[in-house]
């Protein structure tokens, strides 16, 4: 799709994240996906196939949706690990830098489990969910869910 075009597409992506339930969310990929056949094709073929896996976020509960389709804090420890190793420059072998991304790793598992929790204790427990897709006739559209 041409560029001038992308910001009203990446727009119309979004609102799938904006819906207040499971169905509403595959409603809303589907009427996206409508919304892009008759101008960009390939951008509603590409939509349709990566439907499980842009979805996927609504087999959880509500309140963790943000928290599950977000890449933030991986995307925070990337750019630490980043500027830990650009200090260095030159590392002597293998194993230094293996030491300095696992100690970061290490730091940054403590912060997440003592300081800031990024997802409580109670939100874990109700995340631990088996889904289990078809496991009734008629029911592929939306996956049922169980606690495990």
């Amino acid at each position: 799709m041409p560029k001038s075009a992308q910001p009203w597409v990446a727009t119309l992506v979004r609102t799938v994240f904006d819906q207040p339930t499971a169905e509403a969310v595959r409603a809303q990929h589907i009427w996206v996906i409508d919304a892009l056949e008759a101008k960009y094709p390939a951008a509603a073929t590409h939509l349709e196939a990566a439907r499980e896996d842009l979805l996927a976020f609504a087999a959880f509960p509500r309140e963790v949706w943000k928290q599950v389709w977000s890449n933030n804090p991986q995307e925070r420890l990337n750019k630490e690990i980043r500027r830990r190793t650009d200090v260095v420059g030159i590392f002597p072998d293998r194993a230094a830098i293996v030491r300095l991304v696992g100690a970061v790793l290490a730091e940054q598992t403590d912060e997440w489990t003592e300081a800031r929790r990024y997802m409580g204790l109670d939100v874990l427990a109700k995340v631990r969910l088996r889904v289990l897709v078809g496991d009734t006739p008629g029911q592929n559209a939306l996956p049922q869910t169980l606690t495990a």
